[in-house]
């Protein structure tokens, strides 16, 4: 729970006076300073004021999502308790391999990658040794390969952010193997996607966007919002590649697959993310790309002010283009006002690829 001290340490690192912070917030003096010094309960609204102004998470995520990491890593895992017992894998272990691998994900919004890369490693550890050694039916085959392929690509998702990038494309790789093995080309397709996201930005570009519209390719049957995620990507490796009309042609593909989209329960559970705002963002970070800077602007505003402020990684990297946009119309104050707010949130949650973008646009201003 946030306490008044909370509010008053936050305010002091930002260097914001008490009468600065009513002005901004809109709350009066008198009443702030009660609540700072736990003469008035801490209310809702204010703690959003709080974290509004000062661009930092205030409200600890519910759970202690860090606590649920570490608790993860020590615990045994059910998979290593049903592989001794030697009995015949079932559904009901499928089913809490595949509820297990939905948490791990989830906790990756909140969570650094440093601390939650050795509790997935090891999940993905014991639900591979399953795979190749237990007895199951075909479907329980399928539902469990499945899980090890979503493993897999979390796995390399968080090693790619930790900047561990040859260990990241070895899980990408083998996941493509267990999502072959679950016969989902749609799966595989995300891997392969995936991947193509970590080269464009530490490889070829160009072979990035081959890899990515292979993807799009071979993802037979996906779903409208799983589509629009790999067309995101292929826009991505585009305009890396400086491919002008491709990187269009993506981006509008992207917005014609999204808003195809149904109701709940249709799309895959690895998507649950992606989002108008995610959209939004990626246009933005294209436009800067292309040479627009002005267009990014209000995209990626709108985006960070609509963002949950614990998802702190994202918002961090989501204001750094949000500067590079303010710098490259040549609002340096706003720029730097960005970055500062970024370098905030990226203090929460340790990233190598916040780092990378907030060292290039500290470089830039």
């Amino acid at each position: 729970m946030t306490t008044g001290a909370d509010l008053r340490a936050a305010r002091a690192a930002a260097g914001l006076s008490l009468s600065r912070m009513a002005q901004r917030t809109h709350f009066a003096k008198s009443y702030l300073s009660m609540v700072e010094t736990g003469k008035r309960s801490v209310a809702p609204d204010v703690v959003d004021a709080y974290e509004q102004v000062l661009g930092v998470p205030l409200q600890p995520a519910p759970g202690d999502p860090l606590r649920i990491a570490h608790e993860w890593l020590v615990s045994e895992s059910p998979i290593a308790v049903q592989f001794r017992s030697g009995r015949r894998v079932g559904d009901s272990l499928a089913e809490e391999l595949e509820t297990r691998v939905i948490e791990l994900r989830h906790l990756d919004d909140v969570v650094s990658s440093r601390d939650l890369l050795p509790a997935v490693s090891k999940e993905l550890r014991e639900a591979d040794r399953l795979v190749r050694s237990a007895n199951f039916s075909e479907s329980v085959g399928r539902r469990l390969f499945t899980a090890v392929a979503e493993l897999a690509q979390l796995a390399g998702w968080i090693a790619s952010d930790a900047g561990r990038y040859a260990e990241a494309q070895r899980l990408y790789i083998s996941g493509v193997g267990a999502a072959g093995e679950a016969s989902d080309r749609v799966l595989g397709a995300q891997l392969l996607s995936s991947l193509s996201y970590q080269v464009s930005n530490v490889g070829n570009p160009r072979d990035a966007a081959l890899l990515a519209r292979t993807a799009v390719k071979g993802a037979d049957g996906a779903t409208p919002v799983v589509r629009a995620l790999l067309l995101e990507r292929v826009a991505w490796a585009s305009v890396k590649a400086k491919d002008i009309s491709g990187t269009w042609r993506a981006l509008d593909a992207v917005n014609d697959s999204y808003e195809r989209r149904a109701g709940d329960g249709a799309e895959p559970e690895w998507v649950y993310w992606l989002n108008r705002s995610e959209i939004d963002v990626m246009a933005g970070r294209c436009m800067i790309e292309l040479g627009r800077p002005n267009d990014a602007e209000p995209l990626l505003s709108n985006a960070v002010a609509n963002y949950p402020p614990d998802h702190a990684r994202e918002v961090a990297l989501y204001l750094s283009w949000l500067a590079e946009s303010h710098a490259r119309t040549g609002d340096l104050d706003a720029a730097r006002d960005a970055i500062e707010r970024a370098q905030r949130y990226a203090a929460a949650m340790p990233s190598v690829r916040t780092d990378d973008r907030l060292f290039a646009v500290r470089q830039m201003l």
